[in-house]
């Protein structure tokens, strides 16, 4: 039942305990028992919304950070990861396989913002080694989601009365 809830609730998270249960066959008081625990395990960690920022007046830079770092000593990666995400401006942080240990993406108002970050903030902890910032230019698929679907152009003939 915990898969099949969690399948429903990440494709729509506006999903109600009822529509759940009808959906998986089961009742409302289960589901909404069942997302409680998991809220409590922490398996669901929080409820977002997908916002294509490009269709409002919000000006937003995105940007995403490789992060080379020196683990520590009976941490590993864990300590220099939270003091990487405990800065407000971090949106996200993954460790990862590959050149750079960690992906850190922020959004900010400008690139100024995230440059002062880098440098002031992120390149001063002493585990980090190197960065590479990449900005995003625009947002195709996020989350599973098409950011903006094209109207398919009506290719049927014309025809006048």
């Amino acid at each position: 039942m915990r898969e099949k809830i969690l399948d429903l609730i990440d494709k729509d998270s506006k999903l109600t305990a009822k529509e759940i249960a009808v959906l998986i066959n089961s009742t409302e008081e289960d589901v909404e028992k069942c997302i409680k625990e998991m809220e409590e395990e922490r398996i669901i960690c929080g409820y977002n919304t997908l916002i294509n920022w490009d269709k409002t007046n919000r000006e937003l830079v995105t940007a995403i950070i490789e992060v080379k770092v020196t683990p520590q000593r009976g941490d590993g990666f864990d300590k220099i990861a939270e003091r990487i995400y405990n800065h407000k401006e971090v949106r996200s942080v993954y460790l990862m396989s590959g050149g750079y240990d960690f992906c850190v993406i922020l959004e900010e108002k400008t690139l100024k913002e995230i440059a002062f970050f880098v440098s002031d903030k992120l390149s001063p902890i002493d585990a980090v080694i190197s960065t590479a910032t990449h900005f995003v230019l625009k947002s195709y698929k996020d989350h599973g989601i098409i950011m903006e679907k094209k109207i398919p152009e009506d290719k049927r003939m014309l025809v006048w009365p």
